[in-house]
C-alpha cells in the first residue's frame, strides 16, 4: 500500500523487532549470536581459495568474520545497510576465499528456522486493541544479522502477519535505524503522514529514529531490555544510557492508555 493515503487523520504505529515484539533470553541470544560467527567462519573455511595467499586458520577466518559483523553494526547506528550477504563477500574479501553470499543465507535460513524465538508478553492482545482503534501498524527492524526474508515464517508462526500492515527490514533497504528514511518510508507505506506516527522500541535508534523523521513521538519499551553479552556489547552504546524521551513503558498493556495523550 505504498503511496496510498489513509486520510489526514489515520495514525501509524511503527514497532521495532528485537527485544521488543521478540526477543531470545540472555543465554539463548548469545548462543544464537555465536551460531552466527560460527557459521560465517564455516561459509568461509568451505569457499574456495583465491591463491595462495588465502587464509585458511579457522580461528582467523573466525575473527575476521566477527570484525565485519561488527563493523555492519557499527555503520547500522550510524544509518547505513550492510546486509548479511554482504558482511560475508566482505569478510571473504579479506582473508581470500570466494565466499558464497547464496550459501551463506541458506545457511542462515536453517539456523533461524531452528530457533525458537519468543513473542513478547501481551503484545497480540495490545496490538489487537490498537488496530481495533483504528491504528495502522507497521514493523522497523535493523536486519543485521539475518535477513528479513528468514524472519518472516517466525513472525507469521508467533502471529503477527494479521496484525501487522507493513514490514520494513533494512537489508532490503539503503537505511537502518536511526536514518529518518527507513522510518518515512515505514508511514509511507502505512500511508500515514509522519507527525501522524509514534514509533515503539527498546532502544537509542529507535528513539533518535523517530525524532529526526518528524513522528509524533517515541516510546521506549522497557520490559524487554535483558540481553545477551555480545548483543549488549554490539548494540548498545558504551555506559547502556536510556535515550531520552518522556514516553515510556514496561509493559505492552500500557500502551493503548499512554497513546490517548500523544496522538
Amino acid at each position: 500500500m505504498s503511496g496510498t493515503s489513509a486520510g489526514a487523520g489515520a495514525r501509524g504505529l511503527t514497532l521495532d523487532l528485537w527485544h521488543t515484539l521478540v526477543y531470545l533470553e540472555p543465554d539463548a541470544e548469545e548462543e544464537y549470536m555465536q551460531a552466527q560467527l560460527d557459521l560465517g567462519a564455516s561459509v568461509l573455511a568451505d569457499a574456495p581459495p583465491r591463491g595462495p595467499r588465502a587464509v585458511e586458520d579457522v580461528a582467523k577466518l573466525r575473527a575476521a568474520f566477527a570484525e565485519v559483523y561488527a563493523s555492519a553494526v557499527s555503520r547500522s547506528q550510524r544509518g547505513v545497510s550492510v546486509t548479511p550477504a554482504q558482511q560475508i563477500a566482505e569478510a571473504g574479501a579479506r582473508v581470500r576465499r570466494d565466499a558464497d553470499p547464496d550459501e551463506y543465507l541458506r545457511r542462515l535460513d536453517r539456523l533461524v528456522s531452528r530457533t525458537r524465538f519468543l513473542r513478547a508478553p501481551g503484545v497480540l492482545e495490545e496490538l489487537d486493541r490498537l488496530r481495533a482503534d483504528g491504528w495502522r501498524t507497521a514493523v522497523i527492524s535493523n536486519t543485521v544479522g539475518e535477513p528479513g526474508r528468514t524472519l518472516r515464517p517466525q513472525l507469521t508462526a508467533l502471529g503477527f502477519d494479521p496484525r501487522l500492515d507493513a514490514f520494513v527490514f533494512s537489508d532490503e533497504q539503503p537505511w537502518t535505524k536511526p536514518a529518518p528514511e527507513i522510518f518515512r518510508y515505514a508511514a509511507d507505506r502505512l500511508g500515514v503522514l509522519a507527525e501522524r506516527c509514534v514509533h515503539v522500541g527498546d532502544g537509542w535508534s529507535d528513539v533518535e529514529g523517530a525524532r529526526r523523521a518528524g513522528f509524533r513521538a517515541a516510546v521506549l519499551y522497557t520490559g524487554l531490555q535483558r540481553y545477551g553479552r555480545r548483543y549488549h556489547r554490539l548494540f548498545l552504546p558504551p555506559g547502556g544510557a536510556e535515550p531520552a524521551t518522556p514516553y515510556r513503558i514496561h509493559a505492552w498493556d500500557e500502551l493503548s492508555r499512554l497513546l490517548r495523550g500523544v496522538v
